[in-house]
């Protein structure tokens, strides 16, 4: 048996399930940097709150690194759990974040010794002002890739980012 030098967690969008396309592409990246992989199924839980709850109480009692990642609405909740999970790393993709009557925080302080944000230029559904604008306000590397929201065509970059972020 391979120990694992911790955990990474995903979190879906509101439109997707615990192991969609991105997620399958970036668990195996996790599972080749050595760590174990867990996606939190969320489908039937519209309130971006309640699956925060959800995320929190799921917390794994698992020794070593423990690292957040989501998409969308999943990196909202993953970012608002941080604050009482306190990871190691936070991995945003799309952000759902800074989004008005979207969640109770508006502005969640990553709380992780790194975090990354991916964020597609051609994305419908959230303003490029408001991710750039964040990662300001709390200094966070932003990655902005020819991408929509869904980010797809740009995954293999992605998966180059995320294996970067994980040998940190």
């Amino acid at each position: 048996m391979t120990v694992k030098i911790g955990t990474v967690c995903f979190s879906h969008g509101k439109e997707s399930g615990p192991w969609g396309s991105k997620i399958k592409c970036l668990a195996q990246v996790a599972e080749k940097c050595g760590f174990a992989v867990e996606s939190i199924d969320y489908r039937g839980i519209d309130d971006p709150d309640e699956r925060v709850e959800k995320l929190i109480e799921w917390h794994p009692a698992v020794g070593g690194h423990l690292i957040l990642a989501g998409s969308s609405m999943g990196s909202y909740v993953a970012a608002v759990a941080a604050r009482k999970l306190a990871p190691d790393g936070l991995f945003l993709l799309a952000p759902a974040i800074a989004i008005p009557g979207f969640g109770r925080d508006q502005d969640p302080r990553p709380k992780a010794r790194k975090c990354a944000v991916i964020y597609g230029w051609h994305d419908e559904l959230i303003p490029p002002e408001l991710i750039i604008n964040y990662a300001r306000r709390h200094a966070l590397p932003l990655h902005l890739l020819p991408g929509d929201h869904r980010l797809m065509e740009v995954l293999p970059a992605i998966a180059v980012l995320f294996e970067n972020f994980l040998y940190q």
